[in-house]
């Protein structure tokens, strides 16, 4: 039985938005979420792309904070959404945009690649609905631009897509962020341990939807062509040229794969465009507008793009090559048959390919048609052998250069044309006088001040390593070691100490030197002698007493070693001058006899 959007429960703005949006009949995801969504319950849903469940979720939030009547406070968050890449989380935005058309709700998008001014501007007014990716929550929460402890509704959109990115422990530490006390739903394409493992520590009593759990949709007709991997650009070529392809949506395995194949493609005389993770958000959104509005034929895309793009009517979907998780496969090809219409897959298959096929066909419980073209099983033609071998060669080239670029020591800055020309004639003149000078010792002084010029000139970044006018007076060394000599003791009384720690200073151009600090002052001793002295009283431990033995300590704490080895520092003349407790008591037994 047939059910509309009214007989759901939604309230009129929302009806109203959405027959702006050409949405006559709700889909079966759409049917059994939204009835118990407005019911406050949680959800587990298994539903593939392309069946509606963006705005399974979207419109009951929508409407029960549209309800509430209460607007989020500045930098707070009532519902989140949690999507896996940039390409999906800009695609809920801009439905939960249109959705929410005649109500007054107040959404946001936060993704990384992009300037962050304008997010936190954003979420410094307050955000009734954020859509982000996990990561750059994550940066805004550390910078504290926005708080979690506000949100009552929590979506995980395409969370197996997620789990396989890595994003599990982002996830774990957002979800500690937010209150117990709140509606959690999860979306996923399907029900893998893993996911229900998440299900149970995420959801509280869930209802549980599944809809054609890892099966395409009926409206996708499906074919393979088996082809070697060296003849899948021709065959790729003559299929959009020969069956006069409007549009396609091509998918292959590797990033750098995508920008060949595009070059090639527009080599053929196609426009193309690629769309990966290496690309910058900018180049990504334009390639991807320009292919929404026709004016690119072939999006040429690895598994980035496998998800939530809504292209409205895609035609065709090439699967250049075949993903290595089988479950990928239902996502590329459910970017065409949508919303009811018609849509057509491929797959070129290479022999190494066939593993990846029988694991597609296991999923999918379903043969795929498998065509055999007899014209691409020879070799391949030599024109387009030798624009792979081209190719390649270049590849390789670009790569050897950004070694060397990686190894190449930075240069010195080249001198102007007006320096060089004043140093030649400076130069010049320095030689006559230094060659017409009468006195033996001036002789060749000029040569020498312009090497020492020249030196001079060098810009600092040009070396890091310091030369011995950037270094600083070896005479510190001396003073270093007055610290440790005892005859120096009486003469260095006056120093006062450096808070400053002794080493190389932050500027690099000198070397921090040693003041020599009394030893004999009372505020010193603590730095100079050890904590008990020989002699010393015994100390109770323990009920019993006993002679405590003194503690060496560190090397450099052992100044009354010297003093008891040295008998200049035992005579009675010596021993009156010490501060009392340097002493050593008279007739007390030395631990160096």
């Amino acid at each position: 039985m047939n059910q509309s959007f009214a007989s759901l429960g939604l309230i009129d703005p929302l009806l109203k938005a959405i027959d702006e949006l050409n949405y006559r009949e709700p889909t079966p995801v759409q049917q059994k979420s939204i009835p118990s969504l407005l019911e406050g319950k949680d959800m587990l849903a298994a539903a593939q792309t392309g069946t509606g469940k963006t705005a399974a979720y979207s419109l009951p939030i929508i409407q029960k904070i549209a309800e509430s009547g209460v607007r989020a406070k500045p930098k707070e968050v009532t519902a989140l959404i949690l999507a896996p890449t940039r390409e999906l989380a800009a695609q809920i935005h801009e439905n939960i945009t249109a959705y929410s058309k005649y109500l007054d709700i107040r959404s946001a998008l936060v993704f990384g690649g992009v300037n962050l001014k304008p997010q936190t501007a954003a979420l410094a007014r307050g955000v009734d609905i954020l859509i982000a990716t996990p990561g750059r929550l994550l940066d805004h929460l550390g910078q504290k631009h926005v708080s979690l402890s506000a949100v009552k509704f929590l979506v995980l959109d395409e969370a197996d897509r997620m789990l396989d990115m890595g994003f599990i422990h982002d996830i774990r530490k957002l979800i500690k962020l937010i209150p117990e006390n709140r509606q959690s739903l999860l979306f996923s394409a399907t029900f893998s341990p893993e996911i229900r493992k998440l299900a149970d520590s995420l959801l509280n009593s869930p209802v549980s939807v599944e809809i054609s759990p890892n099966k395409e949709s009926a409206l996708i007709e499906q074919q393979a062509y088996a082809v070697p991997k060296n003849r899948k650009r021709e065959l790729l070529r003559d299929l959009i040229v020969d069956e006069k392809w409007s549009q396609v949506l091509v998918f292959t395995r590797m990033k750098h794969a995508a920008n060949r194949l595009c070059q090639q493609l527009i080599k053929d005389g196609l426009t193309a465009a690629a769309i990966h993770g290496n690309k910058s958000q900018n180049a990504r959104t334009k390639a991807l507008a320009d292919f929404k509005d026709k004016k690119v034929q072939v999006l040429v895309a690895t598994d980035i793009a496998a998800r939530g793009l809504d292209i409205e009517q895609l035609p065709h979907v090439v699967n250049y090559d075949l993903p290595d998780v089988p479950e990928d496969y239902v996502h590329r090809i459910g970017r065409t048959g949508r919303a009811g219409v018609p849509g057509h897959a491929v797959s070129l298959v290479s022999p190494e390919d066939r593993p990846l096929l029988s694991a597609i066909e296991k999923l999918l419980k379903e043969k795929i048609n498998l065509i055999v073209p007899a014209q691409y099983a020879g070799p391949q033609p030599e024109d387009l052998a030798e624009d792979d071998r081209r190719e390649e060669q270049n590849h390789h080239q670009r790569l050897s250069q950004q070694s060397r670029a990686r190894r190449r020591p930075a240069a010195a800055p080249r001198r102007s044309r007006e320096e060089a020309s004043e140093s030649s004639e400076v130069s010049a003149e320095d030689s006559r006088s230094d060659r017409d000078s009468s006195a033996p010792e001036r002789r060749g002084a000029a040569r020498r001040h312009q090497v020492k010029r020249s030196t001079s000139r060098r810009s600092p970044e040009a070396s890091s390593r310091r030369g011995s006018s950037d270094r600083s007076d070896r005479g510190d060394r001396a003073e270093r070691s007055d610290r440790f000599d005892p005859d120096n003791f009486g003469n260095s009384i006056n120093y006062t100490p450096r808070r400053k720690a002794p080493g190389r200073s932050r500027s690099r151009d000198t070397i921090a030197r040693y003041e020599p600090v009394d030893p004999f002052a009372p505020e010193h001793q603590a730095l100079f002698l050890p904590q008990s002295m020989p002699g010393e009283r015994p100390y109770r431990a323990g009920g019993a007493e006993k002679r405590r033995r003194p503690s060496r300590g560190p090397r450099s704490d052992r100044s009354t070693d010297y003093f008891e080895r040295n008998s200049r520092y035992t005579d009675s003349n010596t021993r009156s001058n010490l501060p009392p407790g340097l002493a050593p008591r008279r007739g007390g037994r030395s631990r160096n006899r």
